[in-house]
């Protein structure tokens, strides 16, 4: 009987160990539970290990940036470019073993390395690896730059995190209508460039419809290179419409936009509670500011729309 019980209590104390990530002897975690800890200090940025991790990653990439910008400066390059390279690769080798573990720890790894941020973290180390191949590829190592993004979630600026949200939203409702803005500009500047080929003729520059619509293009949109240039009364005139028609169409997209950020920042912010009704909360709130009760979640902001595993 006594032993049975002395059976019975050392197969808790091991199921406890089990449950804590400690090995049999009671001296080193399990592979799952070191698994566990690299995951939270990589995604997490609540602890004080996840903060410094994320903050030395944003520092990393800003030099290994700085080092391939002043890369490309002929003069630093004859002095010190064998010692930028070696930098290079030095952070494309840091960055590759934090890619690895970032798979290795994703609570689902496929579904990281498909997400936004993901896809980032890949193309900051694929780079340096196609300059063996394409030497002028590893210029293209610039990219990293939008790893910097982590700096919103690093900080806990999530004012910023829920404005991106509306503006994704906004862009995404009104789609239609810049598609349908789009075709008409389109369809204005093929009109114009193929009368001013016309008018103008090849004497003047408008060598052939396509570059008449080039020229279309930068006149309409105010860029004015001015390597083109109409010469006759009637091409002027139309140079003219064309670019009062430009800084009025500037103006459309920028309505567009701005009506539908207004309509998703309202749909943000009214959002019943069902327990106090209340209807103001922040655009990224996810509980309410009244009762504390979970809030409906927005389209596309609920769980499991975050981009990268284990952040919120």
């Amino acid at each position: 009987m006594v032993e049975r019980r002395a059976g019975g209590m050392s197969g808790g104390r091991e199921r406890e160990r089990r449950a804590a990530g400690v090995s049999g002897d009671g001296s080193r975690p399990s592979r799952r539970t070191w698994r566990l800890r690299l995951g939270e200090v990589i995604f997490g940025h609540d602890t004080a290990a996840g903060k410094a991790f994320d903050v030395a990653l944003i520092l990393a990439i800003l030099l290994s940036v700085v080092v391939v910008m002043l890369d490309s400066v002929v003069s630093i390059n004859l002095r010190h470019g064998v010692a930028l390279r070696r930098a290079e690769w030095i952070f494309t080798i840091l960055f590759s073993i934090e890619y690895a573990c970032r798979l290795y720890t994703a609570p689902a790894a496929r579904r990281y390395a498909t997400s936004f941020y993901g896809v980032v973290d890949l193309l900051a180390v694929l780079p340096t690896y196609l300059a063996l191949i394409f030497p002028g590829g590893r210029y293209l190592i610039s990219i990293r730059i939008l790893r910097i993004l982590r700096v919103f979630r690093v900080l806990k600026l999530a004012q910023f995190v829920g404005g991106e949200r509306v503006i994704l939203d906004a862009l995404k409702a009104s789609r239609h209508k810049i598609a349908v803005f789009l075709f008409t500009v389109t369809t204005v500047v093929v009109v114009v460039g193929s009368l001013l080929y016309v008018v103008e003729g090849s004497d003047a520059g408008f060598t052939s419809i396509p570059r008449s619509v080039y020229w279309a293009v930068v006149t309409l949109t105010t860029v004015g290179y001015g390597d083109i240039a109409p010469q006759t009364p009637v091409g002027q005139v139309l140079a003219s419409l064309v670019m009062i028609l430009g800084y009025g169409i500037i103006a459309v997209p920028t309505g567009i936009v701005t009506v539908e950020i207004a309509a998703a920042t309202r749909a943000a912010a009214r959002r019943p509670c069902a327990g106090c009704g209340q209807v103001r909360h922040d655009a990224d709130a996810r509980f309410c500011k009244g009762c504390g009760r979970e809030l409906d979640p927005i389209a596309g902001t609920g769980p499991g729309a975050s981009a990268e595993p284990g952040r919120s």
